[in-house]
C-alpha cells in the first residue's frame, strides 16, 4: 500500500510466492501465473486464514506431548537415561554446560512458543480487521518465518548423537517418541508461516478490501 492508500491488490498487480516478481493478475486458462517462473500467483492467498488456523491448531495440540514425552533415550554399560526437552536442559546445567543448555532452551521451548503465540495474534488481528500496528505486525511475520528453521535444534542433536555412538554394545542413543510430536510441531508452524498472507494484515487500511 502506498502513501495515498491505494494498494497494489486494487490495481491488479501482485507478487509471486516463488519468486518475488510483482506483475499483473491477468488470468491464463483461468488460472493467473507468474511470466517469469510459470508459478501460480493470487491477489490474496486462497483460504490463508482457515488453513492458517488448521495447522496451528494442530501444532497447539501436539506441543504438550512434544514436550512432556521422552525425546532422546541415551543407555550405557552403567547408565540409562529418558530425556524430555526439559529434564534434559536441566541436566545439561546441573553438569555445567550452561550454554548448551541454555542455547537448547530457547530454541527448543521459547522459539516454538513463541511462534504459537504469535501467528495467533496475527491470525485474531486479521479476523478482527485490525489496524492496529500493521509495520510492527509485519516485521513480527517476518521474525516468525526467520526464527522457524531453527527450532529443530533438539531433532539436529538427537540425529547427530546416533550417527556418532556406532558401538551399540556399549552405548545407545535412540529418539523418544516425544521427538516425533516436537518435529511434528516445528514443521505445522513453518508450514502455517507459509500459508498466512501478510497483505491481509493492510487490507483494513485499504478503502477497497480483499478480505
Amino acid at each position: 500500500m502506498n502513501r495515498t492508500g491505494v494498494s497494489a491488490g486494487s490495481m491488479g498487480l501482485c507478487s509471486c510466492h516463488a519468486c518475488g516478481l510483482v506483475s499483473r493478475a491477468e488470468s491464463i486458462f483461468g488460472t493467473a501465473h507468474c511470466p517469469r517462473c510459470d508459478a501460480r500467483i493470487h491477489i490474496r492467498k486462497p483460504d490463508s486464514v482457515r488453513r492458517c488456523w488448521a495447522l496451528l491448531i494442530a501444532a497447539y495440540i501436539l506441543y504438550l506431548p512434544a514436550n512432556l514425552l521422552t525425546i532422546m533415550e541415551t543407555g550405557s554399560l552403567v547408565n540409562y537415561r529418558k530425556d524430555t526437552i526439559m529434564s534434559g536442559v536441566v541436566h545439561l546445567w546441573k553438569t555445567g554446560s550452561w550454554a548448551i543448555s541454555a542455547i537448547v532452551f530457547i530454541a527448543s521451548i521459547i522459539v516454538p512458543l513463541f511462534k504459537l503465540i504469535a501467528l495467533t495474534l496475527l491470525l485474531v488481528s486479521v479476523k478482527r480487521r485490525s489496524t492496529w500496528w500493521p509495520n510492527q505486525r509485519t516485521r513480527l511475520y517476518r521474525m516468525v518465518e526467520l526464527v522457524g528453521r531453527w527450532s529443530m535444534l533438539d531433532i539436529y542433536v538427537v540425529t547427530i548423537l546416533a550417527a556418532l555412538v556406532q558401538i551399540h554394545s556399549l552405548a545407545t542413543v535412540r529418539a523418544g517418541s516425544g521427538a516425533i510430536a516436537f518435529g511434528a510441531v516445528v514443521v505445522l508452524t513453518m508450514f502455517a508461516a507459509q500459508e498466512f498472507d501478510p497483505r491481509l494484515i493492510w487490507d483494513p487500511l485499504t478503502k477497497e478490501s480483499e478480505l
